[in-house]
């Protein structure tokens, strides 16, 4: 079955239940399936509360994926669906039509809400029969926990209105109510007001978790045990930028931190930047790491040798498709160091970022032989670096015979910078100039990217800006 148009005839009918509310609620009763989002999205934009408050409570399907319709969060349509799920909820057994399960506040279901409204989407009748629950027995049936889906986003010292009154709600509702969410940002909020909003979160749903904070590390040791209750989290990304002076028992906090990743069994992606408590113990860490991770980011902080040591003989990151090392001082790090890391890596790895780790020519020649064993690789970064023109034209032909390398950003080469460390535009169009040579020498089609640190064009000390230097009819980058 195709939908093009709304029928006309549909469209009267909504519109003409919505001019009398009383009617409207009083057919909720007998309306067939098909006007009941149609007849939802009419209420929900005209402001009809009280129409709201009663489909909700008559609601055919299994999911209310409310978020879809909500451009900015609306406390005033929230306080009318709550008020219509608490009726719902006071009833000891489930009303005969009402089969709603789930109330979603993502900004999901678009599709569901562009099928029933019969807008342009082609459609099978299969599709159309999804949201609706199986049929179940004539009997009445127990009400079950309401799941709400919502998409945290943690910040400021205080919450907003409209997350503050669910929170409320949900709160006073805890026996009947699984607030879960599967996406969870978190920042610039106290400690304290984290757990509690945490405690009212079924902590098992969450799959992707962004912690950005400034805590003490023995704030953030208190805070950790939250993180292993995530006990299905996929990805984990922890930036804590407390570099405060050194605290009692600070091996303590780190063990208490580390140890949660021991529950962590679905984890696949980790990112740790400025986790300067991980210098010289980072194998803490990667003992209590429990299946394979895909990728693996330790940025901006400080390891040592023996770090790096236990990093490239953990058994966990073996089948890496992503390494980003950024931002880690490798100046001083024994040569044999990073090259074993990439070797350990180099049958799985796709995506490889060492921006800003001080390499010099001598340790990027020495990682050339695994990094041109890296056959997966097609993301190469190692912008930021000082580099002479020798080594970068050593390093393109190392990587030229990579199949699927197809983004490439390189730092501007050290010839193009005058003694006091200033870039000049004219030593740099000579640069490129040679780099562009050196490619239409190796003869395939190629883009490389010249990114440099500050920016000529903006004085930032960033990577906003950076320049292609293409050959041939390659338009991947």
């Amino acid at each position: 079955m195709s939908i093009w148009n709304p029928p006309r005839l549909l469209d009267q009918a909504v519109l003409s239940l919505l001019r009398d509310e009383a009617l409207a609620i009083s057919a909720l009763e007998y309306l067939p399936i098909e006007l009941f989002p149609p007849l939802f999205m009419e209420a929900f934009y005209g402001s009809c509360r009280e129409t709201l408050k009663a489909m909700v409570q008559a609601w055919p399907f299994v999911r209310l994926p409310l978020g879809g319709l909500m451009e900015m969060p609306h406390l005033g349509t929230l306080q009318a669906m709550l008020d219509g799920l608490d009726v719902l909820l006071s009833q000891k057994d489930q009303p005969r039509r009402c089969k709603l399960q789930v109330l979603d506040l993502r900004n999901t279901g678009q599709d569901f809400w562009r099928m029933w409204s019969g807008s342009s989407v082609q459609v099978s009748s299969s599709s159309l029969e999804e949201p609706v629950a199986k049929k179940r027995p004539r009997t009445h049936q127990t009400l079950g926990p309401l799941e709400v889906f919502i998409e945290l986003h943690i910040n400021g010292r205080t919450m907003d209105g409209f997350l503050a009154y669910l929170m409320r709600w949900v709160e006073e509702r805890k026996a009947s109510i699984h607030l879960c969410c599967k996406k969870l940002k978190i920042e610039s909020m106290p400690r304290d007001n984290i757990m509690k909003i945490l405690s009212m979160v079924q902590l098992d749903c969450v799959e992707e978790v962004r912690v950005h904070c400034t805590w003490r590390l023995s704030s953030l040791a208190v805070f950790a045990p939250l993180l292993g209750q995530m006990s299905n989290m996929q990805r984990l990304l922890l930036s804590h930028t407390d570099i405060s002076t050194l605290e009692d028992q600070e091996e303590q906090h780190v063990v208490q931190i580390t140890s949660q990743f021991l529950r962590l069994h679905y984890l696949q992606d980790l990112f740790l930047e400025s986790a300067f408590f991980l210098e010289g113990c980072l194998d803490q860490m990667l003992r209590c790491l429990t299946n394979p991770l895909d990728t693996l980011g330790i940025t901006h902080c400080l390891l040592t040798n023996s770090d790096l040591i236990h990093l490239s003989q953990c058994p966990n990151i073996s089948q890496l498709k992503g390494l980003d090392l950024s931002g880690v001082t490798l100046t001083y790090s024994s040569p044999k160091l990073l090259p074993g890391l990439l070797e350990k890596v180099a049958a799985t790895l796709q995506e490889l970022y060492l921006d800003q780790c001080g390499i010099m020519d001598s340790q990027l020649e020495a990682i050339l032989p695994a990094l041109s064993h890296c056959f997966q690789l097609n993301f190469f970064s190692i912008r930021g670096n000082f580099l002479s023109m020798a080594i970068m034209d050593k390093m393109l032909r190392h990587t030229s015979a990579l199949p699927s390398l197809c983004q490439e950003l390189y730092p501007v080469p050290q010839e193009s910078f005058s003694s006091l460390g200033i870039l000049q535009m004219g030593r740099l169009a000579q640069c490129r100039a040679e780099l562009l040579e050196i490619l239409k020498d190796l003869g395939r089609p190629r883009t490389i990217w010249i990114s440099s640190s500050p920016c000529p064009h903006c004085g930032e000390d960033t990577f906003n800006h950076p320049e292609p230097i293409t050959y041939g009819s390659n338009t991947s980058a």
